[in-house]
This record gives structure tokens, sequence and C-alpha cells, in this order.
């Protein structure tokens, strides 16, 4: 059984945007999920932009889960179904184990909203070097979706009757 704490326990957490479009001043999803970070009362101690390519994320994420200080990796955009979209590829080789739940979790809510549309999401999430890796679609509400319904409890070492605090980088 997971250890339970009675606080909150803040994690330190990069977050990377896979895009071929956005820059800093326009990343509205990766501001989004700074913030949201920042306001759950977490630590964003790096934040990137890449392009839609499976090499360039894989080694940005893997230069992430090297650095002790990372224990979260969140990523958004590159999990549609189009043939720039590349993060599961870049990512799944990475998991020393995959959290299939996320990305079934993730499109049970996205049916809510945007109905049979979510079977073109390829929402995954893994365990690498006691490094938690969730990667989402790039659109603000599906980041809001992610965070507000899955990623924020489950960083949340008060959540029961289990969370991945205790599974994560000390």
């Amino acid at each position: 059984m997971s250890q339970v704490s009675a606080e909150f326990i803040p994690t330190r957490i990069a977050i990377l945007t896979v895009s071929s479009r956005r820059g800093e001043e326009d990343d509205t999803s990766g501001h989004y999920l700074r913030d949201a970070a920042h306001e759950a009362g977490h630590q964003v101690v790096d934040k990137a932009i890449v392009k839609e390519n499976r090499y360039a994320i894989r080694a940005q994420v893997s230069a992430w889960i090297a650095r002790e200080e990372v224990q979260v990796v969140l990523v958004n955009g590159g999990t549609g179904f189009t043939e720039g979209d590349q993060a599961p590829e870049a990512l799944l080789p990475l998991f020393d184990r995959e959290v299939e739940g996320f990305g079934e979790l993730f499109r049970m809510l996205s049916f809510e909203e945007i109905g049979t549309s979510t079977l073109q999401s390829r929402a995954v999430a893994g365990m690498a070097n006691n490094t938690l890796i969730f990667a989402m679609p790039g659109s603000p509400k599906a980041c809001r979706t992610a965070w507000e319904n899955i990623i924020a409890p489950q960083l949340d070492a008060r959540t029961r009757p289990c969370n991945f605090h205790s599974h994560i980088k000390p």
C-alpha cells in the first residue's frame, strides 16, 4: 500500500510542448500546465518546446528523466493520429513501466467533451528512472481535462487510497 501523507508535498515538474507551429509566446497549453502546476503548489523546474519529431521529443525527455531534480514530466501535443504526432512512439521505449490507465481514463473523460473523436487521442503515461511522464493532447481544453481530473490528484500525496507520490524519485 502507498504511503499517504497528511500534508501536501510539492513535486518538481518539467513541461514539454510538442509543436512545429508554436513558440514560447503562443504556447497556450504549456502556459496553462505551468500556471496550473504553480497554483497547485508544485515547482516547475524546466519548460521546453520541441518540433514534432520522435527523436527530439525522446532526447528532451531523456535528459529530464536523467536529472535528479525532475520528478514529473508533462508532455502536451504530439498524441494525435496525424503523421507528425509522434509522442507515443518517442516515449514508449523510454518507459520502465507504462501507466495504461491514464490513456484509458483520459479518453473516457474526453468522450464526454468531444465524443468519438477521442478515438484519435493516443494519450500515454509511464515511469522511467522513477520519473512520472504524462503525454496528453496539445489543446488547452485537453490539458485542463488531464490536469484537473487525473494528474493533479495523482501528484497529491493526500489522494487516497493511492497516488504516484511514493513512486517518484525523492
